[in-house]
This record gives structure tokens, C-alpha cells and sequence, in this order.
């Protein structure tokens, strides 16, 4: 049972009033939590006095928090597992993404790359929380249980490693060069653990993070206490609390009410009212890195259409629709990124009327454009999830506005249905264009022949070619070159549309720092530089 009961009873008694303040809760769903807001109140009394132990008990430096996701089991080469154990300042792998998305020391001094070989070298004195010493061996044994038992990283499976010393690792990818190495071991799910003395990976692995586990609930809530053998000096906490609390609402309340210190993913409601009170939070804003977007189909849309659809849609009046929940995109990574720099057109409706007039379209008794008694209605396709049905519905109106019909077309799993058979005129997708702080992954899914999601036409022969070039280069700044060339290709063919990067924004009571307010990534947290 988790020690949350208490606020949890907070949160469902004052719901009804929190929805009446404009938080979106329907009626029947504020008459469900009075009652079970009833039921709880009973426990209450109960857990008081284990919730005033608890804080006795855990002292003044312990960061209390909310988590939106909690998942059975902290092994962290599994699944998307590592992104909590990173989260919750257990695990640390080689390398780690910062605000501009480049792949910095973390374990490892650096990567080299020489063609298909990479020489990694680790850092002195790191240790594991048991006083074990991190060595090279260890690091290429982790790595190769990644490729083992998480299907996402099996290429790694066909690398060869040795260790010609105890801080040496160098990897020959073999007869390819795999210019991403550096930022994929950068994920957390190659978080590096001792697996010769861990004993219980689902419940406690051994790793080499400033905080070690001290109380896990799976699918619940967690704690963790400060690493006492941590290599990596001072570590600021004395622990932390992660409760699970998957609803906006009762994060609001236990935020108002000092229960939590401070979360992440902020609702646009709760943002709102975090913002009325200045000086009690502080709210960090920065764009992450899931993005929304279309797709135009070049197959049933004409050049003319195409660009006056891109010259139409006001990104940044959908954003401010979305109050504050995502950031107007131009390209489909963070603007921070180095291969974020690309130019869009900006939104110009006259100009868009124009290019269909001159392409032969007139306007009919209706409003809408028409050419050869064919008046436009596209069918736009998207799934209701993301904010993707509001996006739907705002473009729909901004469309229209310049004599452009259409009608919407729902479907509950878009990969089994329009992006399959590619039955649509402009697509929503929505989807985490940067995973490891390089460019190839949405690149590569999107623009690439035959790429899954590139199922509208769009075809380049240029483009094609620095895509090849891609695969192999190794210097970051002439990725980041070749990224914008490619990106800017299909901005200018009007093959695609950035519509918005989904915000990674967090609250803190002052005196909060170093909770990852300022990467955009979804899988950090706390970590030794942590204050409350």
C-alpha cells in the first residue's frame, strides 16, 4: 500500500471545487471522486501519523516529487525501464545528453571514432554504490545484455569489444560505419550496472548513480537515499520520494499544498495557475522533444495546394491555443539543437490565395477554391491523442478561413490505417523526433525511401544522397550541416509540416534546482547537484 493515501484523500475531496475553477473534470467524473473522495477521508486519520513519521523520520534534505508513469520493474536494460531508473538518480550510462542535445561525458572521458572503430575511455575512480569499481569489461558486458534483452539496441549485438586495458572499450561495428554510437550509449537504458553482485535486477540493481534504492513499490511509488560511495564527489540530497500520481489534478493540489516540491510535465490548467503566484513556484519552460506534425500527400495534392496549406497554418497561434503546452516548431527538433537551424515561410494568407489563383483555382458561390468545377476538401486523418483532435480542428477553421474545405477523418490506430495506406490528403502524426541528440532517427523514418512514414510521395534525389552520406558521417558538425540541408529540402517541397515541439515544463517551490528543468529530454531527474 503507498504511503500517498493521505493526499490522494486531499486531492479526490477538493476536485469537485478544483473543477468548477475551469480544471476540466466532467460532472460525473466530480461526483465519482466525492464518493471515493468519502472513502478515502476514512483512512486518513490512519495514515497521519505514518505520513508526520515518514517526514520526521526522512529529515529536511528529501525531495519530494510526483511521477507520472511507474513501471514494474527497475532493470534497467529492459524495455523503456532505465528512463526511471535515470529518473530516480540510480543509474548513469557513458555519456549524457545536455541542453543542446549533444552527447557530453558522464562514466567516459570520450568516443573516438576511426571508420568502423570506436575506442571509449572511462573515467578514473567511478564505483558502483557497492565500492566496486566500474572497468571496461564490465561496461562491454552490460552492453551486450542491452542487445540481449531490449530489441530496440540489437545491432549492438553484432559489434565486436575488447578491453586492452581496465579504462579502454573499442568496438568494431564491422563492415558499416555506425556514426551514432556515442549518442545512442547516451540513452538510459544502457545504464551501467554490477552485474556480477546484483542479485535482483527488477528490484534492486546495483549501479553507479548519486542515490541508491531504498524503497520500491512496482508500479508505485519509490525512494531512494544518497549514494554514500558516490565517485562523482558531494552529492546534495539525502534522498527523494517519487510518488506515482498519473492525473493533473491531485499534482496541483500537493503542489498548493507542500505535500511535493516540485514535477514535471505541467498541465496547461495547472500553468495557468502556477503562474498567478510567482514568488511561491518557479516554472521552466523548455521545448522537448516530441513533436506534432503532417504530413501532405504529393500524390492527391497539387505544388499550388500543398504551399498554400504551409502558408496557412498559424503554428503559433495553435501553441497559444494550446496555452503554453507546446512551442511553435519551425524544424522537428529543439531550436537549442545544432541541427535545428533551417527557415520556414512565414504564415501569409494573401499569399497563399494568390499561388491557387495562379495555379487556376477560383473562388466559387461557397468560399472554397475550386479548379475545373472541382472545389478543394481535403481530408485530413488523425488519431485523438497528443492534442492531435484540437490541432485537427484549429487547422480545419485556419484552412477554411482562405477558401480551403475539408473534412476530418478519426482513426483510433493511424499506423494500421492512413499511414499504412496512405489514404489522406494532410496527416497528423505526433512523435519523439529526437531520442538520443541526433538527427537520423526522424530523419530517416520520415524522409528516406521507403521510411515508414514517408508514405505521401515525397521523393529527392539530393536529399537521398545526404541521407547516405549521414548514415557514415562521424563529425557532429557536419551531421548537424547535413541535417539542415535535408530538413530544409522537405520544407521547401511543402512535403511536411512542424506544427509543434510538445514543452518539457516543470515546477518548483524556490530553492528547487537541478531537477532537469532545462534538458528537454523526458528521462532525467535528480542527480548529485540536486537542491531543495
Amino acid at each position: 500500500m503507498r504511503k500517498f493515501n493521505k493526499l490522494f484523500a486531499l486531492a479526490m475531496a477538493t476536485t469537485m471545487a478544483f473543477s468548477a475553477a475551469g480544471c476540466g473534470n466532467s460532472a460525473k467524473e466530480s461526483s465519482e471522486s466525492t464518493v471515493e473522495s468519502n472513502e478515502a477521508t476514512e483512512q486518513e486519520e490512519v495514515v497521519e501519523a505514518s505520513d508526520e513519521e515518514e517526514k520526521t523520520s526522512d529529515g529536511d534534505n528529501i525531495l519530494r516529487t510526483a511521477a507520472s508513469f511507474a513501471y514494474p520493474s527497475l532493470d534497467v536494460h529492459k524495455e523503456y525501464y532505465g528512463w526511471y531508473t535515470s529518473i530516480y538518480g540510480l543509474s548513469e550510462a557513458l555519456f549524457k545528453l545536455d541542453e543542446t542535445s549533444t552527447a557530453v561525458p558522464c562514466l567516459a572521458k570520450d568516443a573516438v571514432s576511426d571508420g568502423t572503430t570506436w575506442t571509449i575511455t572511462l573515467k578514473d575512480n567511478v564505483k558502483f554504490s557497492n565500492g566496486e569499481p566500474l572497468t571496461a569489461e564490465m561496461v562491454i558486458k552490460n552492453i551486450q545484455r542491452v542487445a540481449e534483452i531490449n530489441g530496440r539496441f540489437d545491432i549492438f549485438g553484432t559489434f565486436s569489444y575488447e578491453a586492452p586495458d581496465d579504462k579502454t572499450i573499442v568496438v568494431n561495428t564491422g563492415d558499416e560505419v555506425y556514426p551514432t554510437l556515442k549518442s545512442d550509449l547516451a540513452s538510459p537504458e544502457f545504464g551501467i550496472i554490477d552485474l556480477e553482485n546484483t542479485t535482483d535486477f527488477d528490484n534492486d540493481p546495483i549501479c553507479t548513480g548519486p542515490f541508491v534504492i531504498t524503497e520500491f513499490v512496482p508500479e508505485g511509488d519509490v525512494k531512494v537515499a544518497k549514494n554514500e560511495n558516490y565517485w562523482g564527489g558531494d552529492v546534495n540530497l539525502d534522498g527523494a520520494v517519487f510518488y506515482y500520481m498519473q492525473e493533473d489534478d491531485p499534482k496541483l493540489l500537493a503542489m498548493q499544498s507542500g505535500e511535493i516540491d516540485c514535477y514535471n510535465s505541467v498541465s496547461s490548467a495547472a500553468l495557468e495557475v502556477y503562474k498567478q503566484e510567482p514568488d511561491k513556484y518557479n516554472v521552466v519552460s523548455v521545448e522537448g522533444t516530441r513533436l506534432q506534425f503532417y504530413i501532405l500527400n504529393e500524390n492527391t495534392m497539387d505544388g499550388a495546394v500543398r504551399a498554400a496549406v504551409n502558408l496557412t497554418i498559424d503554428k503559433e497561434a495553435i501553441a497559444s491555443y494550446l496555452e503554453g503546452t507546446v512551442t511553435a516548431a519551425t524544424a522537428p527538433f529543439p531550436s537549442s539543437a545544432a541541427y535545428s537551424k533551417v527557415s520556414i515561410p512565414a504564415v501569409d494568407t494573401e499569399k497563399a490565395k494568390a499561388l491557387l489563383e495562379e495555379d487556376g483555382y477560383t473562388l466559387n458561390a461557397d468560399g472554397i477554391y475550386e479548379k475545373d468545377g472541382q472545389p478543394i476538401k481535403l481530408n485530413i486523418a488523425y488519431y485523438a491523442a497528443r492534442s492531435l483532435d484540437t490541432l485537427a480542428i484549429l487547422m480545419q477553421e485556419q484552412l477554411k478561413a482562405v477558401g480551403i474545405d475539408s473534412y476530418l477523418t478519426v482513426e483510433e490506430d493511424p499506423d494500421s490505417t492512413y499511414i499504412a495506406n496512405a489514404d489522406f490528403d494532410l496527416a497528423l502524426y505526433c512523435m519523439i523526433s529526437d531520442k538520443c541528440g541526433d538527427p537520423l532517427y526522424f530523419i530517416d523514418s520520415t524522409l528516406a525511401d521507403g521510411a515508414y512514414y514517408n508514405v505521401a510521395g515525397f521523393k529527392n534525389d539530393e536529399c537521398q544522397k545526404m541521407i547516405e552520406e549521414l548514415r557514415i558521417e562521424t563529425d557532429s558538425a557536419k551531421r548537424a550541416e547535413l541535417a539542415n540541408k535535408i530538413i530544409q529540402i522537405a520544407i521547401d517541397d511543402n512535403a511536411f509540416g512542424y506544427v509543434g515541439l510538445f514543452n518539457h515544463t516543470t515546477v518548483m517551490k524556490p530553492g528547487v534546482s537541478g531537477f532537469a528543468e532545462n534538458i528537454p529530454f523526458d528521462f532525467y531527474g535528480i542527480d548529485a547537484n540536486t537542491t531543495k
